[in-house]
C-alpha cells in the first residue's frame, strides 16, 4: 500500500516532466520552423525588393525618355507658334505701314484740296467784287444813258424810260432765247434724260367735244335714293370706290344715272362693272366695295386676255409675244373719236393684207403690221409720247420684224421711200378711219380744230403763216427771217408748243415744226 502510495506521485511527476519536455521540444520545433519561414520570407522579400528596384529604374528611364520627347515636341510647337506669331506681326506691320502711307497720301490730297478750295473762294470773292463793280458801272451807264437820252431827244422822263425798257426787253428776250438754246444743247450733250424732259410730249388729251363718249361711262340706278347709298355716310363709300377703282364718280342732279370718269378705258370698264354689281347686290360698304372691285378687275383682265386671243385667232396672226395678246385685248375698251380701236385694227389688218397681195408682197407680214399698228394706244395713257413711238418701242422689245416696227412708227408720219409696208399700213389706216360712219367727228368740227391750231400758232410774234397737217398732228410754222433769228426761233417754237398744250385738247401729240429761211431773188436781164 505504501508502495502504491509512493508510485502514484512518481507517475504524476514523470508525466509532468514528460509533458514539459514535449512542450519544450514542440516550442523548439515551432521556432525552428518559424526561423526557416522567416528566412524564406526574407529571401523572397529581397527578391521582390530587387525586382521592384529594377522595375522602378526601367520606369524612370521610360519617363525620362517620354519627358525628353514631350519637351522636344513642346519646343517644336512653341517655335512654330512663335514663327507664325512673328509672321502675323510682320503682316500687321506691313498693313500698318500701308495705312500710314495711305493716310499720308490722303492728308496730302486733303491739303491740296483745301488749297484749291481756298483759291476758288478767293477767286469767287474777286469775281463777286468784280460783279459788284460791274453792276455799279452798269447802273452808272444806265443813269448816264438816261440823262443823254433826255438831253439829246428832248423826251420826257416817262417817254425815255419807256424807250429804254423797250430796248432792254428786246435785248433780254434775245439773251433768253440764246440761253434756252444753250441750255438745250448742253442737256442734249450731257444727258438723254434731260433732253427728253425738255422735248417730251404731253400726256394724251382727248377732244372736249367728245369727252362724254371716250372718257366717261354711265351707270343706271333704280332710284335717286341709291345715290345716297353710293355716297355713303360722310362720303366714305364713294371715296372707297374711287380709291379701289382709280376713277372719278360724278353724282349730280341727273335722274336715274351716275357718271364714272377716267382717261384709262380699262379702269373705267372695271368701275362700270363693279358699280353695276354693287347696285344689284345692294350691299354698298367699303369692305364690300374693295372685294367687288378686286373680283371685277380679275374678270376684266380675263376678258382682255380672251379678246386678244380671239383677235389673233380670227385674223390668223400667229407667233405673237405673250405680252402682246393682252395689249391687243385692251384695245377693246379704247376708242378714238368714238371708233373702236380694236375693230379699227382688225380692219387695217385685212386692208393691209389685201393691198400687199395686190402689190405682190408678203400678205401675212402686212396683216401683222396692220393689226399691231395702234398697239401703243393700249398704254398711251400710262406713258409719255405718241402712240406710234410707244407702239414701235413695244414691238421692238417683243422682237417683232423690222418691217412691223417701222410700220408702227411711221404710219402717221411722212412716207419713206422703200418702206413699202409702212406705206401700206398708213394707207389702210387712212381708209379705215375715213370710211363713212367710222368716226363721230364731223367735218365742221374737224375743220374748227385745225383752224384753232393754226390760230394759236399765228399769235406768236414774227409768225407769217401756219399750216395744220397730218390731221392736226403737226403744225408747220413759217416765221419772218428778218424779225426772228436762229436763237429766237427756238423760243418761238417752244412758246407755240406751250400755247397748244394750254389751250387745245387733242388725241396723242402735236408736232410743231418752225421754218425760218431767207430767199433772195434777182433777175438777169
Amino acid at each position: 500500500m505504501m508502495i502504491a502510495e509512493v508510485g502514484l506521485p512518481l507517475q504524476i511527476g514523470v508525466a509532468v516532466v514528460v509533458g514539459v519536455v514535449g512542450v519544450a521540444i514542440g516550442f523548439l520545433v515551432a521556432r525552428s520552423r518559424a526561423a526557416k519561414r522567416a528566412a524564406a520570407e526574407q529571401g523572397e522579400g529581397q527578391r521582390i525588393l530587387e525586382k521592384a528596384r529594377r522595375d522602378a529604374e526601367a520606369l524612370l528611364k521610360e519617363a525620362r525618355v517620354e519627358a525628353k520627347e514631350e519637351a522636344i515636341k513642346a519646343r517644336d510647337g512653341f517655335e512654330k507658334e512663335t514663327a507664325e506669331t512673328r509672321e502675323e506681326l510682320r503682316e500687321r506691320e506691313r498693313i500698318a505701314a500701308k495705312r500710314d502711307d495711305s493716310l499720308e497720301a490722303k492728308m496730302d490730297t486733303l491739303a491740296s484740296k483745301e488749297k484749291t478750295v481756298e483759291a476758288i473762294e478767293r477767286r469767287a470773292q474777286e469775281m463777286q467784287k468784280a460783279a459788284h463793280a460791274k453792276e455799279e458801272e452798269f447802273d452808272n451807264l444806265i443813269a448816264e444813258e438816261k440823262r443823254q437820252l433826255h438831253k439829246i431827244s428832248g423826251l420826257g422822263q416817262a417817254e425815255a424810260r419807256a424807250m429804254l425798257l423797250e430796248r432792254m426787253e428786246a435785248e433780254v428776250q434775245h439773251e433768253a432765247a440764246a440761253m434756252v438754246q444753250r441750255v438745250t444743247e448742253q442737256a442734249q450733250e450731257t444727258a438723254v434724260e434731260k433732253s427728253r424732259e425738255i422735248l417730251a410730249s404731253t400726256i394724251q388729251r382727248l377732244a372736249s367735244d367728245y369727252t362724254a363718249e371716250v372718257t366717261v361711262a354711265t351707270v343706271d340706278i333704280p332710284s335717286d335714293e341709291m345715290k345716297g347709298r353710293i355716297i355713303g355716310r360722310e362720303g366714305r363709300n364713294i371715296r372707297a370706290f374711287e380709291r379701289a377703282t382709280g376713277v372719278d364718280v360724278i353724282v349730280d342732279d341727273t335722274p336715274g344715272v351716275i357718271v364714272l370718269s377716267s382717261f384709262d378705258p380699262v379702269r373705267r370698264e372695271v368701275a362700270r362693272r363693279a358699280m353695276q354689281k354693287l347696285i344689284a347686290d345692294g350691299r354698298i360698304q367699303p369692305p364690300r366695295i374693295e372685294q367687288v372691285a378686286a373680283e371685277t378687275e380679275k374678270e376684266v383682265e380675263a376678258d382682255i386676255l380672251e379678246a386678244g386671243k380671239q383677235v389673233a385667232l380670227d385674223t390668223g396672226v400667229s407667233g405673237l409675244h405673250p405680252k402682246e395678246i393682252p395689249l391687243l385685248g385692251r384695245l377693246k375698251y379704247r376708242t378714238s373719236y368714238g371708233q373702236s380701236v380694236l375693230q379699227h385694227s382688225i380692219e387695217v389688218a385685212y386692208l393691209s393684207a389685201m393691198l400687199a397681195e395686190e402689190l405682190g408682197l408678203d400678205a401675212k407680214l402686212a396683216k401683222r403690221a396692220g393689226l399691231l399698228h395702234d398697239i401703243g394706244k393700249a398704254v398711251d395713257h400710262e406713258m409719255q409720247g405718241g402712240h406710234p413711238e410707244i407702239g414701235a418701242d413695244l414691238a421692238r422689245r417683243y422682237n417683232e420684224p423690222p418691217e412691223v416696227v417701222n410700220a408702227i412708227a411711221g404710219h402717221h408720219g411722212p412716207s419713206m421711200a422703200g418702206a413699202l409696208y409702212t406705206t401700206i399700213v398708213a394707207a389702210a389706216d387712212a381708209v379705215s378711219a375715213s370710211r363713212p360712219g367710222a368716226r363721230r367727228e364731223t367735218l365742221e368740227k374737224y375743220i374748227q380744230r385745225l383752224e384753232k391750231l393754226e390760230e394759236v400758232a399765228k399769235r406768236q410774234p414774227g409768225v407769217e403763216s401756219a399750216y395744220a397737217i397730218q390731221a392736226g398732228r403737226e403744225v408747220r410754222v413759217i416765221v419772218n427771217a428778218d424779225k426772228v433769228d436762229d436763237d429766237l426761233a427756238l423760243k418761238v417754237c417752244r412758246d407755240i408748243a406751250k400755247a397748244v398744250e394750254a389751250e387745245l385738247s387733242y388725241p396723242g401729240e402735236v408736232k410743231v415744226t418752225l421754218i425760218r429761211e431767207r430767199r433772195v431773188i434777182e433777175y438777169a436781164r
